[in-house]
């Protein structure tokens, strides 16, 4: 009985690994080859650009260049978002997406194994090219074909050099992070740490705020208690930052601390002008959108092949409450 339940477990090992095998097969040796040729009748491609949050100024913004770049090039493009970040609809439209069998898919990543497992087994088994953009998933789990968006590493660096100026250097600094699995608030939380290492006087404290205003607020509640002499917050995942300062202003006068954030959340900007943030880093969502599509058409028209697997940085920069840059 041990032996059989052996061979069956190896059984399904091999099988697994065949799969896998073939789609890192596929992948490769479709960027090695020119793309099929599309029929010369159709009026144009079929795009779909897929997000988890709808209605925000960032993916508005996104869906608006895409829409430009598509209707310049006479690609036909859906914008499917979900409210609330709901994962269970966003990894739905993937599926429908790849069950249309369009011409190629950009979409907003999500580093988990259900959102791999599509792009990987399904996406790439069909032949559907897959870009991440705005948020980038490790190519070896989900083998996307690029990324179009910001050097998250390089904007945790612009952060931490901002922080460290205005602090002097020295003092205990919390960033406030996610209890997800993204790639992003890895690379800025990264490019962060690698600044504030530099200086000794320094002390930066990671808390894990979940992903609700309720989390959030009690992991500042809970941090403020056992850390009574914080100089600075930066919210690595910019969701959280509203419920933050919300939160430490009714228990401290806000200009005793410096803030910090990134400007994919509805809230940051108006925080900003308001002066309840002292930095933020400023992207550039609407040329993300218009890249995207610029470089799925070239790929499918043959014109830019093969593609930088690192990805496509967009600009990016720090705005401060005074108005400067």
């Amino acid at each position: 009985m041990r032996k059989l339940l052996i061979a069956v477990v190896a059984a399904g090992c091999l099988v697994l690994l065949g799969f896998t095998l073939s789609s890192l097969i596929r992948l490769f040796r479709d960027d090695l080859m020119v793309p099929a040729e599309i029929d010369d009748r159709r009026s144009g491609y079929r795009l779909v650009l897929i997000t988890q949050e709808t209605d925000t100024p960032f993916w508005d913004e996104v869906e608006k260049g895409a829409a430009e770049a598509a209707e310049r090039y006479g690609a036909e493009l859906a914008v499917w978002g979900s409210y609330g970040t709901n994962e269970e609809d966003f990894l739905k439209n993937m599926e429908i997406a790849i069950a249309s069998k369009v011409d190629g898919i950009i979409v907003q990543g999500l580093d988990t194994d259900e959102f791999n497992k599509l792009a990987t087994v399904k996406a790439a088994g069909n032949g559907i090219p897959v870009f991440t953009v705005a948020n980038d998933v490790p190519i070896q789990k989900s083998l996307r074909r690029t990324y179009i968006g910001s050097d998250h590493r390089k904007a945790g660096e612009m952060i931490g050099k901002q922080l460290a100026l205005d602090i002097g250097g020295s003092g205990n600094v919390v960033l406030m992070v996610s209890d997800r699995r993204e790639d992003f608030q890895s690379k800025r939380l990264d490019g962060i740490l690698s600044v504030l290492g530099s200086y000794p006087g320094i002390r930066p404290i990671i808390a894990a705020a979940g992903n609700t205003r309720e989390k959030v607020v009690a992991k500042i509640n809970d941090v403020m208690n056992q850390q009574p002499n914080v100089s600075a917050f930066v919210a690595v995942t910019a969701n959280n930052a509203g419920a933050m300062v919300q939160e430490i202003s009714k228990r401290a006068t806000l200009s005793k601390f410096r803030l910090y954030s990134f400007d994919d959340s509805s809230e940051i900007k108006t925080l900003l002008r308001e002066k309840k943030m002292n930095a933020i880093i400023e992207q550039s969502p609407g040329k993300m959108g218009e890249l995207s599509v610029e470089l799925m058409i070239k790929w499918l028209k043959r014109e830019a092949f093969p593609l930088n697997y690192e990805g496509y940085y967009t600009d990016i920069r720090l705005l401060k409450a005074d108005g400067t840059s």
